[in-house]
Order: structure tokens, then C-alpha cells, then sequence
């Protein structure tokens, strides 16, 4: 078995990371797969705010992560803010999404942050049982007000 390698991904990983974008969106969406969009993983991977992280099995990318680097007002630190992981199915239950998460807490040893944080949709009951393992359940709720969006936007 080869073991994953987490690395940062750049805007020469986008035509692997489309695809991967693609299938995370169905997966969570449960609609018609979507085409794979390398222009739209170019914008996340050149955005300013967001980072991503790849792991790749047999020279292939087969998961990543986006998070952020945010401040932390109370304390005057500053976090992680891991917003979407994903592993493909073909390579799941190989310890890529904790490897991933792994290299986000060193990371964040070597940024200083208080800790590291998600937001997990309770129905995915095998990335549940993964995080409940390796990480504590926080204090917070989770609310969303829609935004509507302006036809053409």
C-alpha cells in the first residue's frame, strides 16, 4: 500500500482537483453529478483567503482540504477553520482524511493556533465516528441565513 502524501496544492493541481470538486459536491448534494470545472478550482486554489492541501496516493491526488486562517477575537489568537475534506470512495477507510487532518494541526503548531475546527453534516455517520475519535465535540451551534443570489451573479 502506498502511503498518502498531504501536500499544499498550487494552480498546477487544478486539473486533478476539478474532478475531485465535482464528486464532493454530488456526494453532498445528492443531484446529478457535476462536471468537473478546472476554472472554478483555479479560483480556490489562487483565492486570498482560502488554503488547500491534496493528499496523493500513487502519484494520484485522491482527497483535499480547504481551510482558513482566521483571528480569534477572544483570545487574540488565531485558528484553523477546516471547511470541506474530502476523500474519494475508491480510497477511503487508508487514514487519508485523518492523515489530512494531522497535517492541519501541525500546521497550525507552526502558526500558533488555538486549535483547529469544523463544521460536519450529522448524516455522514463514517466522517462522524472518524472525528469523534481524534477531536471533542464544541460548545457551538451552527445557523445559516440563505443569501439569495441575483440571477447572472
Amino acid at each position: 500500500m502506498t502511503t498518502p502524501q498531504i501536500r499544499a496544492l498550487g494552480l498546477d493541481d487544478a486539473h486533478q482537483l476539478a474532478p475531485l470538486i465535482a464528486e464532493n459536491a454530488q456526494a453532498l448534494k445528492r443531484g446529478a453529478p457535476r462536471r468537473p470545472d478546472e476554472y472554478y478550482a483555479e479560483r480556490i486554489l489562487a483565492d486570498k483567503t482560502a488554503e488547500v492541501i491534496g493528499a496523493e496516493s500513487g502519484g494520484e491526488l485522491v482527497g483535499f482540504a480547504v481551510y482558513f486562517d482566521l483571528p480569534e477575537l477572544i483570545t487574540g489568537l488565531r485558528i484553523g477553520q477546516l471547511d470541506d475534506i474530502y476523500v474519494h470512495p475508491d480510497h477511503r477507510n487508508k487514514g487519508i482524511g485523518r492523515k489530512m487532518i494531522e497535517s492541519l494541526v501541525s500546521e497550525g503548531q507552526r502558526r500558533g493556533w488555538l486549535h483547529l475546527r469544523w463544521l460536519v453534516p450529522g448524516k455522514n455517520t463514517p466522517a462522524v465516528a472518524l472525528y469523534e475519535k481524534i477531536a471533542e465535540p464544541d460548545h457551538r451551534k451552527s445557523y445559516v441565513i440563505p443569501i439569495d443570489r441575483i440571477a447572472g451573479d
